[in-house]
Protein backbone atom coordinates (compact mmCIF):
# COMPACT_ATOMS: atom_id res chain seq x y z
CA UNK A 1 0.00 0.00 0.00
CA UNK A 2 1.40 3.39 -1.07
CA UNK A 3 0.55 7.10 -0.79
CA UNK A 4 0.98 9.41 -3.80
CA UNK A 5 1.91 12.96 -2.80
CA UNK A 6 1.65 15.80 -5.32
CA UNK A 7 3.74 18.84 -4.40
CA UNK A 8 2.80 21.63 -6.80
CA UNK A 9 5.26 24.47 -6.26
CA UNK A 10 5.92 27.91 -7.70
CA UNK A 11 8.52 26.87 -10.26
CA UNK A 12 7.89 23.15 -10.62
CA UNK A 13 5.83 20.12 -9.71
CA UNK A 14 6.98 17.05 -7.80
CA UNK A 15 5.38 13.68 -7.24
CA UNK A 16 6.48 11.37 -4.44
CA UNK A 17 5.43 7.83 -3.65
CA UNK A 18 5.71 6.83 0.02
CA UNK A 19 5.42 3.29 1.35
CA UNK A 20 3.85 2.15 4.63
CA UNK A 21 7.12 2.84 6.45
CA UNK A 22 6.91 6.47 5.20
CA UNK A 23 9.96 5.93 2.98
CA UNK A 24 10.24 7.64 -0.40
CA UNK A 25 10.04 4.85 -2.97
CA UNK A 26 10.21 7.09 -6.04
CA UNK A 27 9.88 10.72 -7.08
CA UNK A 28 9.84 12.90 -10.18
CA UNK A 29 10.16 16.60 -10.89
CA UNK A 30 9.14 18.89 -13.74
CA UNK A 31 9.75 22.62 -14.03
CA UNK A 32 7.25 24.79 -15.89
CA UNK A 33 7.48 28.20 -17.51
CA UNK A 34 7.21 31.47 -15.61
CA UNK A 35 5.57 34.36 -17.45
CA UNK A 36 6.51 38.00 -16.82
CA UNK A 37 4.28 40.11 -19.12
CA UNK A 38 5.12 43.37 -17.34
CA UNK A 39 7.42 44.56 -14.59
CA UNK A 40 6.16 43.12 -11.29
CA UNK A 41 3.72 40.74 -12.99
CA UNK A 42 4.12 36.96 -12.60
CA UNK A 43 1.84 34.44 -14.30
CA UNK A 44 1.50 30.68 -14.70
CA UNK A 45 -0.35 28.64 -17.27
CA UNK A 46 -2.77 26.40 -15.34
CA UNK A 47 -2.89 23.87 -18.18
CA UNK A 48 0.92 23.67 -18.16
CA UNK A 49 0.81 23.07 -14.41
CA UNK A 50 -1.69 20.23 -14.91
CA UNK A 51 0.44 18.69 -17.67
CA UNK A 52 3.47 18.82 -15.37
CA UNK A 53 1.41 16.94 -12.77
CA UNK A 54 0.46 14.27 -15.29
CA UNK A 55 4.10 13.81 -16.29
CA UNK A 56 5.54 13.53 -12.77
CA UNK A 57 2.79 11.19 -11.59
CA UNK A 58 3.50 8.87 -14.51
CA UNK A 59 7.27 9.06 -14.03
CA UNK A 60 7.04 8.39 -10.30
CA UNK A 61 4.80 5.37 -10.83
CA UNK A 62 7.15 3.91 -13.46
CA UNK A 63 10.20 4.48 -11.28
CA UNK A 64 8.51 2.90 -8.29
CA UNK A 65 7.61 -0.15 -10.37
CA UNK A 66 4.25 -0.54 -8.65
CA UNK A 67 0.72 -1.11 -9.91
CA UNK A 68 -1.93 1.62 -9.84
CA UNK A 69 -4.01 -0.57 -7.55
CA UNK A 70 -1.30 -0.17 -4.90
CA UNK A 71 -1.99 3.58 -4.51
CA UNK A 72 -4.25 3.84 -1.48
CA UNK A 73 -4.66 7.63 -1.38
CA UNK A 74 -3.43 10.94 -2.71
CA UNK A 75 -2.22 13.95 -0.73
CA UNK A 76 -1.89 17.38 -2.34
CA UNK A 77 0.21 20.33 -1.25
CA UNK A 78 0.50 23.48 -3.30
CA UNK A 79 1.77 26.99 -3.80
CA UNK A 80 -0.81 29.14 -2.08
CA UNK A 81 -2.63 32.33 -3.13
CA UNK A 82 -1.95 31.71 -6.85
CA UNK A 83 -5.31 32.30 -8.49
CA UNK A 84 -6.95 30.24 -11.22
CA UNK A 85 -10.31 31.00 -12.81
CA UNK A 86 -11.77 28.49 -15.25
CA UNK A 87 -14.93 27.73 -17.21
CA UNK A 88 -17.18 25.36 -15.28
CA UNK A 89 -18.45 23.66 -18.46
CA UNK A 90 -15.26 23.35 -20.54
CA UNK A 91 -12.65 23.26 -17.71
CA UNK A 92 -10.57 25.75 -19.69
CA UNK A 93 -8.73 28.50 -17.79
CA UNK A 94 -10.20 31.92 -18.51
CA UNK A 95 -6.73 33.50 -18.39
CA UNK A 96 -3.25 32.85 -17.13
CA UNK A 97 -3.12 32.08 -13.41
CA UNK A 98 -1.93 35.04 -11.35
CA UNK A 99 1.00 33.90 -9.21
CA UNK A 100 1.26 34.76 -5.52
CA UNK A 101 4.39 36.78 -6.37
CA UNK A 102 2.51 39.06 -8.77
CA UNK A 103 2.16 42.71 -7.75
CA UNK A 104 -0.31 43.88 -10.43
CA UNK A 105 -3.10 44.49 -7.93
CA UNK A 106 -1.14 46.97 -5.82
CA UNK A 107 -3.40 49.80 -7.01
CA UNK A 108 -6.51 47.86 -5.95
CA UNK A 109 -5.03 47.28 -2.50
CA UNK A 110 -4.20 50.96 -2.16
CA UNK A 111 -7.59 52.16 -3.41
CA UNK A 112 -9.80 54.12 -0.97
CA UNK A 113 -12.45 51.37 -1.06
CA UNK A 114 -10.05 48.70 0.19
CA UNK A 115 -8.07 50.95 2.54
CA UNK A 116 -11.14 51.99 4.50
CA UNK A 117 -11.92 48.32 5.10
CA UNK A 118 -8.41 47.13 5.93
CA UNK A 119 -9.09 46.78 9.66
CA UNK A 120 -12.13 44.57 9.18
CA UNK A 121 -10.24 42.56 6.57
CA UNK A 122 -7.41 41.91 9.00
CA UNK A 123 -9.76 41.14 11.89
CA UNK A 124 -11.67 38.55 9.88
CA UNK A 125 -8.88 36.98 7.83
CA UNK A 126 -5.73 37.44 9.92
CA UNK A 127 -4.06 38.90 6.83
CA UNK A 128 -2.76 42.32 5.89
CA UNK A 129 -4.08 43.98 2.75
CA UNK A 130 -1.53 43.07 0.10
CA UNK A 131 -1.41 41.95 -3.56
CA UNK A 132 0.07 38.67 -2.25
CA UNK A 133 -3.36 37.21 -1.48
CA UNK A 134 -6.06 35.91 -3.81
CA UNK A 135 -8.94 38.37 -3.34
CA UNK A 136 -7.62 41.26 -5.42
CA UNK A 137 -6.34 38.82 -8.05
CA UNK A 138 -9.88 37.44 -8.45
CA UNK A 139 -11.29 40.95 -8.66
CA UNK A 140 -8.71 41.93 -11.28
CA UNK A 141 -9.49 38.90 -13.46
CA UNK A 142 -13.25 39.45 -13.26
CA UNK A 143 -12.81 43.10 -14.25
CA UNK A 144 -10.11 42.72 -16.91
CA UNK A 145 -10.99 39.52 -18.78
CA UNK A 146 -13.73 40.34 -21.28
CA UNK A 147 -17.09 38.83 -20.37
CA UNK A 148 -15.74 36.99 -17.32
CA UNK A 149 -17.72 38.86 -14.67
CA UNK A 150 -20.97 38.23 -16.53
CA UNK A 151 -20.19 34.51 -16.75
CA UNK A 152 -19.22 34.48 -13.08
CA UNK A 153 -22.53 36.07 -12.10
CA UNK A 154 -24.30 33.38 -14.11
CA UNK A 155 -22.48 30.62 -12.21
CA UNK A 156 -20.42 29.44 -15.19
CA UNK A 157 -17.02 30.19 -13.65
CA UNK A 158 -14.94 28.46 -10.96
CA UNK A 159 -12.27 30.10 -8.84
CA UNK A 160 -9.64 28.10 -7.06
CA UNK A 161 -6.16 28.13 -5.70
CA UNK A 162 -3.92 25.51 -7.29
CA UNK A 163 -5.18 22.70 -5.05
CA UNK A 164 -8.75 23.27 -6.27
CA UNK A 165 -7.60 23.23 -9.87
CA UNK A 166 -5.73 19.93 -9.43
CA UNK A 167 -8.64 18.23 -7.66
CA UNK A 168 -10.99 19.46 -10.40
CA UNK A 169 -8.75 17.85 -13.03
CA UNK A 170 -8.11 14.64 -11.08
CA UNK A 171 -11.83 14.11 -10.50
CA UNK A 172 -12.87 14.96 -14.04
CA UNK A 173 -14.64 18.14 -12.95
CA UNK A 174 -16.72 16.45 -10.28
CA UNK A 175 -15.17 18.13 -7.20
CA UNK A 176 -14.82 21.90 -6.76
CA UNK A 177 -13.23 22.01 -3.31
CA UNK A 178 -10.43 23.44 -1.22
CA UNK A 179 -9.21 23.01 2.35
CA UNK A 180 -9.15 25.36 5.31
CA UNK A 181 -5.44 26.18 5.02
CA UNK A 182 -5.71 27.37 1.42
CA UNK A 183 -9.02 29.15 2.00
CA UNK A 184 -7.40 31.08 4.85
CA UNK A 185 -4.97 32.66 2.34
CA UNK A 186 -7.55 34.19 0.02
CA UNK A 187 -8.43 37.33 2.05
CA UNK A 188 -12.16 36.53 1.71
CA UNK A 189 -12.34 33.69 4.26
CA UNK A 190 -13.33 34.29 7.88
CA UNK A 191 -10.86 32.32 10.01
CA UNK A 192 -12.99 32.76 13.13
CA UNK A 193 -16.11 30.99 11.86
CA UNK A 194 -14.43 28.99 9.04
CA UNK A 195 -16.59 30.26 6.18
CA UNK A 196 -16.50 32.51 3.12
CA UNK A 197 -17.37 35.96 4.41
CA UNK A 198 -20.29 37.80 2.77
CA UNK A 199 -19.04 41.24 3.78
CA UNK A 200 -15.59 40.61 2.32
CA UNK A 201 -17.10 39.24 -0.88
CA UNK A 202 -19.03 42.51 -1.25
CA UNK A 203 -15.90 44.58 -0.61
CA UNK A 204 -13.95 42.74 -3.31
CA UNK A 205 -16.97 42.38 -5.65
CA UNK A 206 -16.66 38.59 -5.84
CA UNK A 207 -19.78 36.47 -6.50
CA UNK A 208 -20.09 33.56 -4.06
CA UNK A 209 -21.09 31.16 -6.82
CA UNK A 210 -17.51 30.87 -8.09
CA UNK A 211 -16.09 29.70 -4.74
CA UNK A 212 -15.12 26.11 -3.89
CA UNK A 213 -16.53 24.10 -1.00
CA UNK A 214 -14.20 24.26 2.03
CA UNK A 215 -13.29 21.11 3.99
CA UNK A 216 -10.89 20.32 6.82
CA UNK A 217 -7.42 19.38 5.59
CA UNK A 218 -7.69 15.72 6.50
CA UNK A 219 -10.83 14.59 4.68
CA UNK A 220 -11.95 13.03 1.39
CA UNK A 221 -12.02 15.72 -1.30
CA UNK A 222 -13.01 13.48 -4.18
CA UNK A 223 -11.93 10.40 -6.12
CA UNK A 224 -9.88 10.02 -9.28
CA UNK A 225 -11.55 9.27 -12.59
CA UNK A 226 -10.37 6.34 -14.71
CA UNK A 227 -7.34 7.19 -16.84
CA UNK A 228 -6.85 10.72 -15.54
CA UNK A 229 -3.09 11.22 -15.16
CA UNK A 230 -2.73 7.50 -15.83
CA UNK A 231 -4.43 6.60 -12.55
CA UNK A 232 -7.17 4.10 -11.82
CA UNK A 233 -10.64 5.23 -10.86
CA UNK A 234 -11.64 5.68 -7.25
CA UNK A 235 -8.40 6.70 -5.51
CA UNK A 236 -9.41 9.04 -2.65
CA UNK A 237 -7.82 12.47 -2.45
CA UNK A 238 -7.46 12.31 1.32
CA UNK A 239 -5.48 15.42 2.26
CA UNK A 240 -4.93 18.96 1.05
CA UNK A 241 -2.59 21.39 2.76
CA UNK A 242 -1.12 24.67 1.58
CA UNK A 243 2.62 24.17 1.21
CA UNK A 244 3.68 25.87 4.43
CA UNK A 245 1.04 24.18 6.55
CA UNK A 246 2.06 20.88 4.94
CA UNK A 247 5.66 21.51 5.96
CA UNK A 248 4.53 22.32 9.51
CA UNK A 249 2.69 18.99 9.57
CA UNK A 250 5.56 17.07 8.00
CA UNK A 251 7.97 18.51 10.56
CA UNK A 252 5.84 17.19 13.41
CA UNK A 253 4.96 20.66 14.71
CA UNK A 254 1.66 19.57 16.24
CA UNK A 255 2.17 21.23 19.63
CA UNK A 256 1.62 24.95 20.30
CA UNK A 257 4.95 26.80 20.33
CA UNK A 258 6.68 24.60 17.75
CA UNK A 259 8.04 26.43 14.71
CA UNK A 260 9.47 25.55 11.32
CA UNK A 261 10.97 27.47 8.40
CA UNK A 262 10.77 26.35 4.78
CA UNK A 263 13.47 27.49 2.36
CA UNK A 264 11.86 27.37 -1.05
CA UNK A 265 11.24 30.00 -3.72
CA UNK A 266 10.18 32.12 -0.80
CA UNK A 267 10.91 31.59 2.87
CA UNK A 268 8.11 30.86 5.30
CA UNK A 269 8.32 30.54 9.07
CA UNK A 270 5.20 29.15 10.76
CA UNK A 271 4.56 28.95 14.51
CA UNK A 272 1.77 26.70 15.82
CA UNK A 273 -0.40 28.63 18.31
CA UNK A 274 -2.93 25.81 18.84
CA UNK A 275 -6.53 26.83 19.50
CA UNK A 276 -5.45 30.40 20.24
CA UNK A 277 -5.90 32.91 17.45
CA UNK A 278 -3.15 35.52 17.83
CA UNK A 279 -3.80 38.87 16.12
CA UNK A 280 -0.34 40.10 15.25
CA UNK A 281 0.98 43.58 15.93
CA UNK A 282 4.40 42.69 14.50
CA UNK A 283 3.56 42.31 10.82
CA UNK A 284 2.89 38.58 11.01
CA UNK A 285 -0.10 36.77 9.54
CA UNK A 286 -2.66 34.73 11.46
CA UNK A 287 -3.59 31.65 9.50
CA UNK A 288 -5.09 28.17 9.76
CA UNK A 289 -2.95 25.04 10.07
CA UNK A 290 -3.69 21.42 10.92
CA UNK A 291 -3.36 19.31 14.02
CA UNK A 292 -2.24 15.68 13.84
CA UNK A 293 -5.75 14.51 12.91
CA UNK A 294 -6.32 17.05 10.17
CA UNK A 295 -8.50 19.35 12.26
CA UNK A 296 -7.92 23.12 12.23
CA UNK A 297 -5.56 24.95 14.58
CA UNK A 298 -4.15 28.45 14.34
CA UNK A 299 -0.66 29.59 13.45
CA UNK A 300 1.42 32.72 13.04
CA UNK A 301 3.30 33.04 9.77
CA UNK A 302 6.03 35.26 8.46
CA UNK A 303 6.28 35.27 4.67
CA UNK A 304 9.52 36.16 2.88
CA UNK A 305 8.84 36.56 -0.83
CA UNK A 306 12.32 35.90 -2.21
CA UNK A 307 14.59 33.25 -0.68
CA UNK A 308 15.76 30.43 -2.96
CA UNK A 309 14.56 32.55 -5.87
CA UNK A 310 17.53 34.88 -5.32
CA UNK A 311 19.84 31.99 -6.21
CA UNK A 312 17.74 31.26 -9.30
CA UNK A 313 18.16 34.92 -10.25
CA UNK A 314 21.92 34.67 -9.91
CA UNK A 315 21.78 31.53 -12.06
CA UNK A 316 19.32 32.58 -14.76
CA UNK A 317 19.65 36.36 -15.04
CA UNK A 318 23.26 37.11 -14.05
CA UNK A 319 24.52 33.61 -14.96
CA UNK A 320 26.98 33.80 -12.07
CA UNK A 321 26.40 30.23 -10.89
CA UNK A 322 25.30 27.15 -12.81
CA UNK A 323 23.03 25.85 -10.07
CA UNK A 324 21.82 26.86 -6.64
CA UNK A 325 23.43 23.72 -5.25
CA UNK A 326 26.93 24.91 -6.18
CA UNK A 327 26.63 28.18 -4.25
CA UNK A 328 28.22 26.74 -1.09
CA UNK A 329 31.27 25.51 -3.00
CA UNK A 330 31.45 28.78 -4.93
CA UNK A 331 31.97 30.85 -1.76
CA UNK A 332 34.23 28.37 0.00
CA UNK A 333 37.14 30.11 1.72
CA UNK A 334 35.44 33.50 2.01
CA UNK A 335 35.55 34.84 5.57
CA UNK A 336 32.74 37.36 5.03
CA UNK A 337 30.91 39.41 2.39
CA UNK A 338 33.47 42.25 2.46
CA UNK A 339 30.68 44.54 3.71
CA UNK A 340 28.27 43.67 0.89
CA UNK A 341 24.55 43.26 1.64
CA UNK A 342 21.95 41.98 -0.82
CA UNK A 343 18.29 42.77 -0.17
CA UNK A 344 16.36 40.67 -2.75
CA UNK A 345 13.13 42.67 -2.71
CA UNK A 346 12.27 41.68 -6.29
CA UNK A 347 8.57 41.44 -5.37
CA UNK A 348 8.60 43.96 -2.55
CA UNK A 349 9.17 42.97 1.07
CA UNK A 350 6.89 40.64 3.02
CA UNK A 351 6.81 40.15 6.77
CA UNK A 352 7.37 42.06 8.93
CA UNK A 353 7.64 45.09 6.60
CA UNK A 354 4.84 44.59 4.04
CA UNK A 355 6.29 47.13 1.65
CA UNK A 356 5.08 46.29 -1.86
CA UNK A 357 7.07 49.19 -3.31
CA UNK A 358 10.49 48.11 -1.97
CA UNK A 359 12.99 47.05 -4.62
CA UNK A 360 16.03 44.81 -4.58
CA UNK A 361 19.43 46.34 -3.94
CA UNK A 362 23.06 45.29 -3.56
CA UNK A 363 24.81 47.73 -1.26
CA UNK A 364 28.17 48.17 0.45
CA UNK A 365 30.19 47.60 -2.71
CA UNK A 366 33.84 48.66 -2.65
CA UNK A 367 36.77 48.08 -4.99
CA UNK A 368 37.71 44.92 -3.13
CA UNK A 369 34.26 43.31 -3.49
CA UNK A 370 33.75 40.67 -6.15
CA UNK A 371 31.04 38.37 -7.45
CA UNK A 372 31.76 35.73 -4.80
CA UNK A 373 30.97 38.28 -2.10
CA UNK A 374 27.67 39.02 -3.86
CA UNK A 375 26.79 35.30 -3.90
CA UNK A 376 27.57 34.99 -0.20
CA UNK A 377 25.52 38.12 0.51
CA UNK A 378 22.62 36.55 -1.40
CA UNK A 379 22.81 33.44 0.78
CA UNK A 380 23.07 35.49 3.96
CA UNK A 381 20.02 37.53 2.90
CA UNK A 382 17.89 34.39 3.29
CA UNK A 383 19.04 34.02 6.89
CA UNK A 384 18.63 37.72 7.68
CA UNK A 385 15.06 37.75 6.36
CA UNK A 386 14.30 34.70 8.49
CA UNK A 387 15.69 36.50 11.54
CA UNK A 388 13.39 39.45 10.81
CA UNK A 389 10.44 37.06 10.99
CA UNK A 390 11.56 34.94 13.96
CA UNK A 391 12.37 38.06 16.01
CA UNK A 392 8.83 39.28 15.29
CA UNK A 393 7.47 35.94 16.52
CA UNK A 394 9.53 36.22 19.69
CA UNK A 395 8.13 39.70 20.36
CA UNK A 396 4.56 38.64 19.56
CA UNK A 397 4.43 35.49 21.68
CA UNK A 398 7.13 36.17 24.31
CA UNK A 399 8.50 32.69 23.48
CA UNK A 400 12.27 32.19 23.47
CA UNK A 401 12.22 29.96 20.33
CA UNK A 402 15.34 27.92 21.03
CA UNK A 403 14.97 25.54 18.08
CA UNK A 404 13.95 26.17 14.47
CA UNK A 405 13.01 23.15 12.34
CA UNK A 406 13.99 23.63 8.71
CA UNK A 407 13.15 22.09 5.35
CA UNK A 408 13.13 22.90 1.65
CA UNK A 409 15.88 22.88 -0.95
CA UNK A 410 18.19 25.48 0.59
CA UNK A 411 18.32 23.71 3.96
CA UNK A 412 20.84 21.32 2.38
CA UNK A 413 23.32 24.21 2.28
CA UNK A 414 25.40 23.71 5.44
CA UNK A 415 26.88 27.21 5.23
CA UNK A 416 23.41 28.78 5.18
CA UNK A 417 22.13 26.61 8.03
CA UNK A 418 25.13 27.40 10.23
CA UNK A 419 24.82 31.10 9.47
CA UNK A 420 21.11 30.84 10.26
CA UNK A 421 21.86 29.30 13.66
CA UNK A 422 24.49 31.97 14.31
CA UNK A 423 22.40 34.99 13.37
CA UNK A 424 19.32 33.66 15.23
CA UNK A 425 21.28 32.41 18.24
CA UNK A 426 19.23 29.21 18.32
CA UNK A 427 19.50 25.61 17.19
CA UNK A 428 18.55 24.78 13.62
CA UNK A 429 17.28 21.22 13.17
CA UNK A 430 17.34 19.62 9.73
CA UNK A 431 15.18 16.48 9.43
CA UNK A 432 15.86 13.22 7.64
CA UNK A 433 13.13 14.00 5.09
CA UNK A 434 13.69 17.57 3.95
CA UNK A 435 10.86 17.54 1.40
CA UNK A 436 8.52 18.23 4.32
CA UNK A 437 5.73 19.71 2.21
CA UNK A 438 5.26 16.55 0.16
CA UNK A 439 5.80 14.39 3.23
CA UNK A 440 3.25 16.35 5.27
CA UNK A 441 0.57 15.90 2.60
CA UNK A 442 1.35 12.18 2.33
CA UNK A 443 1.37 11.72 6.10
CA UNK A 444 -2.00 13.40 6.58
CA UNK A 445 -3.50 11.43 3.68
CA UNK A 446 -2.28 8.25 5.38
CA UNK A 447 -3.79 9.35 8.69
CA UNK A 448 -7.11 10.17 7.00
CA UNK A 449 -7.49 6.67 5.53
CA UNK A 450 -6.17 4.97 8.70
CA UNK A 451 -2.80 3.87 7.35
CA UNK A 452 -1.08 5.69 10.24
CA UNK A 453 -2.40 6.72 13.65
CA UNK A 454 -2.48 10.37 14.67
CA UNK A 455 -0.78 9.89 18.03
CA UNK A 456 2.24 11.31 19.80
CA UNK A 457 4.57 9.07 17.79
CA UNK A 458 3.58 10.53 14.43
CA UNK A 459 6.55 12.93 14.43
CA UNK A 460 8.92 9.96 14.66
CA UNK A 461 8.30 9.35 10.97
CA UNK A 462 10.72 12.22 10.31
CA UNK A 463 13.56 12.37 12.88
CA UNK A 464 16.32 15.01 12.92
CA UNK A 465 19.26 14.33 10.63
CA UNK A 466 21.53 17.18 11.79
CA UNK A 467 21.40 20.00 14.33
CA UNK A 468 23.33 23.23 13.79
CA UNK A 469 24.24 25.11 16.98
CA UNK A 470 25.12 28.83 17.24
CA UNK A 471 28.79 29.69 17.66
CA UNK A 472 28.94 33.37 16.66
CA UNK A 473 29.90 35.93 19.28
CA UNK A 474 27.21 38.32 20.50
CA UNK A 475 28.98 41.47 19.26
CA UNK A 476 29.56 40.05 15.78
CA UNK A 477 25.91 38.99 15.51
CA UNK A 478 24.72 42.46 16.46
CA UNK A 479 27.13 44.18 14.06
CA UNK A 480 26.11 42.06 11.08
CA UNK A 481 22.41 42.42 11.72
CA UNK A 482 22.67 46.18 12.11
CA UNK A 483 24.26 46.27 8.66
CA UNK A 484 21.35 44.26 7.28
CA UNK A 485 18.81 46.63 8.83
CA UNK A 486 20.56 49.61 7.23
CA UNK A 487 20.41 47.85 3.84
CA UNK A 488 16.69 47.16 4.25
CA UNK A 489 16.11 50.83 4.99
CA UNK A 490 17.83 51.70 1.70
CA UNK A 491 15.61 49.23 -0.20
CA UNK A 492 12.36 50.57 1.19
CA UNK A 493 10.36 53.47 -0.18
CA UNK A 494 10.60 56.83 1.66
CA UNK A 495 6.81 56.94 2.21
CA UNK A 496 6.89 53.96 4.59
CA UNK A 497 9.99 54.89 6.59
Amino acid sequence: MYILSIDQGTTGTRAFIFDQSSRVVASAYQEFKQYYPQAGWVEHDADEIWRSCERVIGQALRRAGIKQTSIAAIGITNQRETTVVWDRKTSRPAAKAICWQCRRTTAICQSPNIQRHKKVIQQKTGLVVDPYFSATKIQWLLDQVKGLRKKANQGDVCFGTIDSWLVWKLTGGKSHVTDLTNASRTMIFNIKNFSWDKELLRIFKIPSGILPKVQKSGSIFGHTQQGVAGLRAGIPIAAILGDQQAALYGQGCYAPGSVKNTYGTGCFAVLNTGKKLVSSKQGLLSTIASDARGNPVYALEGSVFIAGAVMQWLRDELKVIKSAAESQKYIQGLKDTHGVYFVPAFAGLGAPYWDSQARGIITGLTRGANVRHVVRAALESIAYQTKDVVDAMRKETKLAIKRLKVDGGACHNDFLMQFQADILNCQVARPKITESTAFGAALLAGVTIGLWKADQNLSQHNPNQKIFRPRMKVGERARLYQGWQRAVTQARTPTVL
